[in-house]
Protein backbone atom coordinates (compact mmCIF):
# COMPACT_ATOMS: atom_id res chain seq x y z
CA UNK A 1 0.00 0.00 0.00
CA UNK A 2 0.73 3.25 -0.87
CA UNK A 3 -0.13 7.13 0.27
CA UNK A 4 -1.34 7.49 -3.54
CA UNK A 5 -2.29 4.40 -4.80
CA UNK A 6 -3.38 0.64 -4.19
CA UNK A 7 -0.82 -1.72 -4.87
CA UNK A 8 -1.86 -5.06 -7.28
CA UNK A 9 -0.62 -8.16 -8.71
CA UNK A 10 -2.20 -9.78 -11.95
CA UNK A 11 -0.10 -13.19 -12.36
CA UNK A 12 -0.60 -16.20 -15.27
CA UNK A 13 0.88 -19.05 -15.81
CA UNK A 14 0.25 -21.31 -18.95
CA UNK A 15 2.41 -23.71 -21.74
CA UNK A 16 2.57 -23.19 -25.26
CA UNK A 17 3.65 -25.14 -28.08
CA UNK A 18 6.88 -22.80 -29.02
CA UNK A 19 10.62 -22.98 -27.63
CA UNK A 20 11.71 -20.41 -25.46
CA UNK A 21 13.81 -18.52 -27.95
CA UNK A 22 10.38 -18.04 -30.02
CA UNK A 23 8.82 -16.76 -26.81
CA UNK A 24 11.38 -14.37 -26.06
CA UNK A 25 11.13 -12.99 -29.75
CA UNK A 26 7.60 -12.61 -29.36
CA UNK A 27 7.91 -11.00 -25.92
CA UNK A 28 10.94 -8.78 -27.10
CA UNK A 29 10.72 -7.89 -30.74
CA UNK A 30 7.69 -9.51 -31.99
CA UNK A 31 4.89 -7.75 -29.71
CA UNK A 32 3.01 -5.90 -33.11
CA UNK A 33 1.76 -9.67 -33.92
CA UNK A 34 0.13 -10.27 -30.46
CA UNK A 35 -0.04 -7.04 -28.35
CA UNK A 36 0.89 -3.52 -30.11
CA UNK A 37 4.91 -2.44 -31.31
CA UNK A 38 7.36 -1.93 -28.17
CA UNK A 39 10.71 -2.40 -27.54
CA UNK A 40 13.11 -3.47 -24.82
CA UNK A 41 16.87 -2.16 -25.21
CA UNK A 42 18.48 -5.73 -24.66
CA UNK A 43 20.54 -5.28 -21.52
CA UNK A 44 19.77 -4.46 -17.76
CA UNK A 45 19.62 -0.99 -17.30
CA UNK A 46 18.03 -0.32 -20.74
CA UNK A 47 14.73 0.97 -22.06
CA UNK A 48 12.02 -1.22 -21.47
CA UNK A 49 8.18 0.40 -22.70
CA UNK A 50 6.27 2.98 -21.27
CA UNK A 51 9.56 5.26 -20.36
CA UNK A 52 10.85 1.92 -17.65
CA UNK A 53 14.02 0.52 -17.52
CA UNK A 54 14.84 -3.06 -18.02
CA UNK A 55 15.71 -4.59 -14.15
CA UNK A 56 16.32 -8.26 -15.78
CA UNK A 57 17.62 -9.51 -19.18
CA UNK A 58 18.35 -13.05 -19.38
CA UNK A 59 17.39 -14.72 -22.40
CA UNK A 60 15.68 -16.72 -23.23
CA UNK A 61 14.16 -17.11 -19.77
CA UNK A 62 13.55 -13.76 -17.81
CA UNK A 63 12.50 -10.57 -18.54
CA UNK A 64 11.33 -7.94 -16.41
CA UNK A 65 10.31 -4.13 -17.00
CA UNK A 66 10.08 -1.81 -14.77
CA UNK A 67 8.41 1.93 -14.38
CA UNK A 68 8.71 3.54 -10.89
CA UNK A 69 6.56 6.25 -10.79
CA UNK A 70 3.54 5.25 -10.65
CA UNK A 71 5.02 1.73 -9.82
CA UNK A 72 4.37 -0.71 -12.88
CA UNK A 73 6.22 -3.94 -13.13
CA UNK A 74 6.35 -6.52 -16.22
CA UNK A 75 7.82 -9.82 -14.96
CA UNK A 76 8.25 -13.06 -17.53
CA UNK A 77 9.86 -16.08 -16.40
CA UNK A 78 9.96 -18.78 -19.45
CA UNK A 79 10.94 -22.43 -19.35
CA UNK A 80 11.59 -25.39 -21.20
CA UNK A 81 9.53 -27.98 -22.27
CA UNK A 82 9.30 -31.38 -23.91
CA UNK A 83 13.23 -31.10 -24.61
CA UNK A 84 12.63 -27.52 -25.72
CA UNK A 85 10.04 -28.00 -28.23
CA UNK A 86 7.14 -26.05 -25.86
CA UNK A 87 7.32 -23.64 -22.82
CA UNK A 88 5.92 -23.06 -19.85
CA UNK A 89 5.47 -19.30 -19.20
CA UNK A 90 4.78 -16.92 -16.19
CA UNK A 91 3.55 -13.41 -16.59
CA UNK A 92 3.25 -10.79 -13.57
CA UNK A 93 2.32 -7.48 -14.30
CA UNK A 94 2.49 -6.02 -10.62
CA UNK A 95 2.08 -2.29 -9.44
CA UNK A 96 -0.25 0.61 -8.27
CA UNK A 97 -3.33 1.59 -9.55
CA UNK A 98 -3.93 5.06 -8.03
CA UNK A 99 -7.57 5.89 -9.00
CA UNK A 100 -10.74 3.51 -9.00
CA UNK A 101 -8.66 0.49 -8.18
CA UNK A 102 -11.88 -2.42 -8.73
CA UNK A 103 -12.34 -0.92 -12.26
CA UNK A 104 -8.63 -0.53 -13.09
CA UNK A 105 -7.84 -4.45 -11.44
CA UNK A 106 -10.64 -5.83 -13.35
CA UNK A 107 -9.98 -4.40 -16.98
CA UNK A 108 -6.66 -4.92 -16.78
CA UNK A 109 -7.17 -8.89 -15.45
CA UNK A 110 -9.65 -9.66 -18.19
CA UNK A 111 -7.53 -8.08 -21.06
CA UNK A 112 -4.71 -9.75 -19.58
CA UNK A 113 -6.40 -12.77 -20.46
CA UNK A 114 -7.27 -11.83 -24.02
CA UNK A 115 -3.46 -10.47 -24.40
CA UNK A 116 -1.76 -13.60 -23.14
CA UNK A 117 -4.22 -15.86 -25.76
CA UNK A 118 -3.43 -13.67 -28.42
CA UNK A 119 -0.26 -13.96 -27.19
CA UNK A 120 -0.39 -18.24 -27.78
CA UNK A 121 -2.97 -17.53 -31.21
CA UNK A 122 0.79 -15.61 -32.52
CA UNK A 123 3.05 -18.17 -31.37
CA UNK A 124 0.78 -20.92 -32.64
CA UNK A 125 0.08 -19.75 -36.23
CA UNK A 126 2.80 -16.87 -36.97
CA UNK A 127 5.09 -16.95 -34.44
CA UNK A 128 8.71 -14.62 -36.27
CA UNK A 129 6.15 -13.26 -39.23
CA UNK A 130 6.34 -9.70 -39.53
CA UNK A 131 2.93 -8.32 -38.65
CA UNK A 132 1.35 -4.65 -39.94
CA UNK A 133 -0.36 -3.30 -36.81
CA UNK A 134 -3.50 -1.40 -36.59
CA UNK A 135 -5.54 -0.12 -33.61
CA UNK A 136 -8.19 2.23 -33.26
CA UNK A 137 -11.44 3.00 -30.85
CA UNK A 138 -15.08 3.82 -31.75
CA UNK A 139 -16.68 7.33 -31.71
CA UNK A 140 -18.02 8.35 -27.85
CA UNK A 141 -21.54 6.84 -28.80
CA UNK A 142 -19.51 3.35 -28.27
CA UNK A 143 -19.67 3.52 -24.94
CA UNK A 144 -23.22 2.62 -24.58
CA UNK A 145 -23.63 -0.54 -22.46
CA UNK A 146 -24.81 -2.63 -25.64
CA UNK A 147 -22.21 -1.18 -27.60
CA UNK A 148 -20.06 -4.08 -27.52
CA UNK A 149 -23.47 -6.24 -28.21
CA UNK A 150 -24.29 -4.77 -31.40
CA UNK A 151 -21.06 -5.07 -32.89
CA UNK A 152 -20.98 -8.54 -32.84
CA UNK A 153 -24.03 -8.49 -34.49
CA UNK A 154 -23.16 -5.72 -37.01
CA UNK A 155 -19.85 -8.94 -37.96
CA UNK A 156 -23.32 -10.93 -38.51
CA UNK A 157 -21.25 -13.28 -35.66
CA UNK A 158 -24.05 -15.35 -34.37
CA UNK A 159 -25.19 -15.24 -30.93
CA UNK A 160 -24.32 -19.00 -30.23
CA UNK A 161 -20.89 -19.33 -32.37
CA UNK A 162 -17.99 -20.42 -29.47
CA UNK A 163 -14.51 -20.81 -29.70
CA UNK A 164 -13.31 -23.16 -32.46
CA UNK A 165 -16.50 -22.09 -34.43
CA UNK A 166 -16.18 -21.38 -38.06
CA UNK A 167 -17.37 -18.57 -39.01
CA UNK A 168 -18.44 -15.95 -42.26
CA UNK A 169 -18.26 -12.38 -40.84
CA UNK A 170 -18.77 -8.85 -42.12
CA UNK A 171 -15.72 -6.78 -42.37
CA UNK A 172 -14.34 -4.17 -44.25
CA UNK A 173 -13.56 -4.95 -47.77
CA UNK A 174 -15.93 -8.00 -47.76
CA UNK A 175 -16.75 -10.96 -45.59
CA UNK A 176 -14.21 -12.62 -44.29
CA UNK A 177 -13.60 -16.50 -43.37
CA UNK A 178 -12.74 -16.93 -39.79
CA UNK A 179 -12.52 -19.39 -36.99
CA UNK A 180 -13.11 -17.64 -33.17
CA UNK A 181 -10.60 -18.53 -31.15
CA UNK A 182 -11.77 -16.17 -28.20
CA UNK A 183 -14.82 -14.97 -26.82
CA UNK A 184 -16.45 -13.61 -23.79
CA UNK A 185 -18.64 -10.98 -22.92
CA UNK A 186 -15.86 -8.38 -23.16
CA UNK A 187 -13.97 -9.71 -26.38
CA UNK A 188 -14.18 -10.96 -29.20
CA UNK A 189 -10.47 -13.25 -31.02
CA UNK A 190 -10.70 -13.84 -34.90
CA UNK A 191 -8.18 -15.80 -36.60
CA UNK A 192 -8.19 -15.92 -40.38
CA UNK A 193 -5.39 -17.95 -42.39
CA UNK A 194 -3.12 -14.02 -42.41
CA UNK A 195 -4.43 -12.46 -39.59
CA UNK A 196 -5.64 -11.99 -36.13
CA UNK A 197 -8.89 -9.31 -35.26
CA UNK A 198 -9.26 -8.28 -31.96
CA UNK A 199 -12.46 -6.60 -30.70
CA UNK A 200 -12.43 -5.19 -27.08
CA UNK A 201 -15.80 -4.18 -25.57
CA UNK A 202 -14.41 -1.47 -23.61
CA UNK A 203 -17.43 0.05 -22.72
CA UNK A 204 -18.03 -2.06 -19.71
CA UNK A 205 -14.50 -0.34 -18.32
CA UNK A 206 -16.07 3.50 -19.44
CA UNK A 207 -14.07 3.89 -22.47
CA UNK A 208 -14.99 3.35 -26.57
CA UNK A 209 -14.97 0.05 -28.09
CA UNK A 210 -12.03 -1.13 -30.05
CA UNK A 211 -10.57 -2.67 -32.51
CA UNK A 212 -6.94 -4.11 -33.16
CA UNK A 213 -5.94 -6.12 -36.60
CA UNK A 214 -2.34 -8.18 -36.60
CA UNK A 215 -2.14 -8.41 -40.11
CA UNK A 216 0.61 -11.21 -41.52
CA UNK A 217 -0.15 -10.91 -45.19
CA UNK A 218 3.04 -10.08 -47.22
CA UNK A 219 1.60 -7.00 -48.95
CA UNK A 220 -0.32 -4.55 -46.23
CA UNK A 221 -1.48 -1.35 -45.91
CA UNK A 222 -2.23 -0.28 -42.23
CA UNK A 223 -3.63 3.18 -43.07
CA UNK A 224 -5.83 2.00 -45.50
CA UNK A 225 -6.99 -0.74 -42.58
CA UNK A 226 -6.94 2.01 -40.38
CA UNK A 227 -9.70 3.89 -42.03
CA UNK A 228 -11.94 1.16 -43.11
CA UNK A 229 -12.17 -0.14 -39.95
CA UNK A 230 -12.82 3.70 -39.13
CA UNK A 231 -15.36 4.13 -41.56
CA UNK A 232 -16.63 0.67 -40.20
CA UNK A 233 -17.12 2.26 -36.66
CA UNK A 234 -18.17 5.03 -37.76
CA UNK A 235 -21.22 4.34 -39.31
CA UNK A 236 -21.99 0.88 -36.59
CA UNK A 237 -22.60 3.90 -34.13
CA UNK A 238 -23.70 6.78 -35.93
Amino acid sequence: MTSSGKEFEIAREFEVDASPVEVWDALTTGTGGWLWPMRYEPREGGAAPFGGTVTRWDPPHRLTGRVADPLNQLDHTIEPRDGGRRSWVRYVHSGVFTDDWANQYDGASKHTDFYLHTLRQYLTHFTGRPAAFTTLEGPPSAKTPDAFIELGRHLGLPDDAREGARVRVDAPGGPLDAVVDFRTSHFIGLRTDTALYRFFGRNRFGAPVAVSVHDFATHTDPKGTELAWRDWLDRLYA
